[in-house]
């Protein structure tokens, strides 16, 4: 899951949203059930969540036609499952919902509650999954529930895709796999995903709203040293742990260059009119002169802003060594990246080998996954999603921003399907334990981004 945009703009504190209502009843009763399902790589079923979502559409007047349940014999548990609700307009191009039904792993042992019972506690939802990502998995199941009990048929036909392997960069692909595979079942004219959101304050107050448009692409890269090695008690000059280490360290040396896109720029237009005078000076020379090194120093103070201004890469696996007495014969690290729009997976490999040097080998590790292509700023996205978070979360900020991080919209948008990281769903500050300890969403937040969303859909929808 991506992080949120960094606007500091306070708003007013609201009382938490009851859950009296018998459709937020049924959408809780959906919710639980989909984070108590076990979907991690390891242990749990991907398409034993798929078929249960499958189960409730059906109940709720979807017919068989319309649901479409995908696996490979390989991965049996990593199944998904593609939802179609007509529309009424067929001059309309479809729009779609993706979300992903896969988790990180989550240890009991190192847990204060069990990951995979939803546990209520002081205002929270507790569990694995709870945000990242089935919050949205659960919201866009139950919006086409609503949609089909409630009536009438929106005029664009909605597409809905809950997939498994977003979590895991090795592990079968769902998203992946539709878009080389089924294109035609979720041909979309534009597609709503993860990656949006909203932030919230130590004090529980909202503080700003994401629309994400457009990511970065992650790629992991190997740098390896060798050397015939030796005997420990007679050192030469030449040892592949110090080559490696060399290598290492003039790749956190080195800063990739500022670059922009629409998004971006936007985001930070937005970010210097809000900020305290010297950020938002500094944000105004860098965005007149991408090379004003005073003023990049100043900006890229703040991890987040220096992350969203151009390509990181970052040393996060070592290992090295055969023997405790012996010269190491192999000393390698895993250096990950995440590459700015419009920059390749081979210009980053050909910057980090001039870095490494002629010593150590650098390789592209497998699978190589798409660059992202960023979608336009589209009004009538952008429009929408502002209009109505004016009205959800009065006073509150939206502004476009780039994700960081990565999400399955990179295989849509290479088969020309824009994707959008849709905003409403408000985090804490540390970002709620999403990938880490005791996983959790604030109940206010869920129920009022469910809302949010519904509105949102129907919007686009027609």
């Amino acid at each position: 899951m991506a992080g949120v945009a960094v606007i500091a703009v306070l708003s007013s504190a609201t009382p938490a949203t009851a859950q009296g209502r018998a459709d937020q009843k049924a959408f809780f009763d959906l919710y639980k059930q989909l984070v108590e399902t076990n979907t991690t790589l390891s242990a749990g079923s991907c398409t034993q969540a798929a078929t249960q979502i499958g189960t409730r559409l059906k109940a709720a007047g979807f017919a068989d036609a319309e649901l479409v349940s995908f696996s490979v014999p390989e991965h049996p548990k990593e199944g998904g499952i593609v939802a179609t609700l007509p529309g009424s307009d067929p001059a309309r191009k479809p729009m779609l919902l993706l979300a992903h039904l896969d988790v990180v792993e989550a240890n009991r042992a190192d847990w204060e509650r069990d990951p995979f019972t939803l546990i209520e506690e002081n205002g929270y939802y507790y569990g694995r999954g709870t945000i990242d990502d089935k919050a949205q998995a659960a919201i866009w199941s139950d919006t086409l529930i609503r949609l089909r009990t409630a009536g009438p048929r929106p005029k664009r036909t909605i597409k809905l895709a809950l997939t498994c392997g977003e979590e895991t960069t090795f592990a079968w692909n769902g998203a992946q796999w539709l878009a080389q595979n089924r294109p035609a079942l979720i041909a979309a004219e534009f597609a709503l995903n993860e990656g949006g959101g909203g932030r919230l304050g130590a004090d529980g107050r909202r503080e700003a709203l994401a629309l994400q448009v457009g990511e970065k692409a992650a790629q992991n890269y190997t740098f390896t040293a060798t050397n015939p090695g030796g005997h420990s008690s007679q050192p030469v000059p030449v040892n592949a742990i110090y080559q490696l280490a060399d290598a290492v360290k003039a790749v956190q040396g080195y800063e990739f260059p500022v670059r922009f896109t629409d998004t971006t720029r936007a985001y930070f237009i937005a970010t210097a009119r809000t900020g305290a005078p010297v950020m938002a000076n500094a944000i105004t020379r860098l965005l007149a002169d991408p090379t004003d090194q005073s003023a990049d120093a100043i900006v890229s103070a703040d991890k987040a802003f220096h992350s969203t201004l151009r390509t990181t890469c970052v040393a996060t696996l070592l290992k090295a060594g055969h023997a405790e007495n012996a010269l190491p014969q192999r000393a390698t690290a895993n250096v990950n990246c995440r590459i700015f729009p419009g920059e390749t997976v081979d210009g980053t490999l050909a910057t980090l080998q001039r870095l490494a040097g002629p010593a150590v080998m650098v390789t592209a590790n497998q699978p190589v996954r798409p660059i992202a292509v960023p979608p336009p700023l589209n009004p009538a996205i952008v429009e929408p999603a502002r209009k109505l978070a004016a009205k959800h979360f009065p006073g509150v900020p939206m502004a476009p921003f780039m994700s960081t991080g990565a999400t399955d919209g990179v295989f849509l948008g290479a088969i020309g399907i824009p994707v959008y990281g849709v905003p409403g769903m408000f985090v804490d500050r540390d970002g709620s334990g999403t990938h880490g300890l005791n996983e959790r969403v604030r109940v206010r937040s869920l129920y009022d981004a469910r809302d949010y969303l519904f509105d949102l859909v129907r919007a686009y929808a027609g």
